[in-house]
């Protein structure tokens, strides 16, 4: 007998494999493309060409399609750069997927090994440092981007030693002084150092290399 709830039901009418994603296979129903998941969750709900969709059946295809459309999403960000997990979990977000399957996604990377904090940390810290930017702004910078503090203090640690922070300000400061030849002494001693603390390095290693270098351009200065 055909009942009114039986016309209106949907039903699985097509079950193919992606051919462009091993271990994948596209849903239709009702003969429009719906779900792309593993095929293991198909299996698991038990649906084949002619079964009725049901709503709990959709929900579940409609949460693993969604963890995996995220998932391809975070291979195509990471295949342009590195990112940390917190930061990537939140650009997915960003770009429209749920954050239950954002934080999938990102799970499922760090499994494969594409995600590693500690790893990103590292690599910032050398790429960054090399751009002139100093221990506090690098330490700024990874906190803003969801890096523990304990990793990012051993990646600013490794990366940032005292001899290598000294050499860059001292680099930072000659720039800076040429650019402000023109001012007095104590405003450009404060324009240079507001400069390099913008730039992540303050304190008194800071002060005492301004005076240095200072003492040293004046010298230089001195027939």
């Amino acid at each position: 007998m055909v009942t009114e709830s039986s016309l209106s039901a949907r039903r699985v009418s097509r079950i193919a494999p992606d051919l462009r994603r091993a271990g994948l296979v596209k849903v239709e129903i009702d003969e429009r493309p719906a779900f792309t998941v593993p095929g293991t969750v198909v299996s698991e709900l038990g649906l084949e060409p002619g079964s009725i969709l049901t709503d709990e059946a959709a929900e579940v295809l409609g949460r693993e399609a969604d963890a995996e459309a995220a998932y391809r999403t975070a291979l195509r960000s990471l295949e342009q750069r590195p990112y940390a997990v917190r930061d990537l979990a939140g650009r997915l977000v960003l770009k429209g997927h749920p954050k239950e399957a954002a934080d999938r996604a990102v799970v499922r990377a760090e499994q494969a090994g594409l995600l590693d904090d500690a790893a990103f940390a590292r690599h910032y810290v050398e790429t960054r440092f090399g751009r002139g930017r100093g221990p506090a702004r690098l330490r700024r910078e990874l906190q803003g981007l969801g890096v523990a503090a304990s990793i990012i203090e051993r990646a600013v640690s490794a990366g940032v030693t005292p001899e290598a922070a000294s050499e860059r300000m001292r680099a930072l400061i000659r720039k800076r002084s040429a650019q402000l030849a023109g001012v007095a002494g104590p405003d450009r001693k404060r324009r240079i150092l507001a400069f390099l603390a913008r730039r992540g390095f303050h304190g008194y290693e800071a002060v005492k290399a301004v005076d240095e270098a200072m003492d040293e351009l004046m010298d230089e200065s001195t027939p």
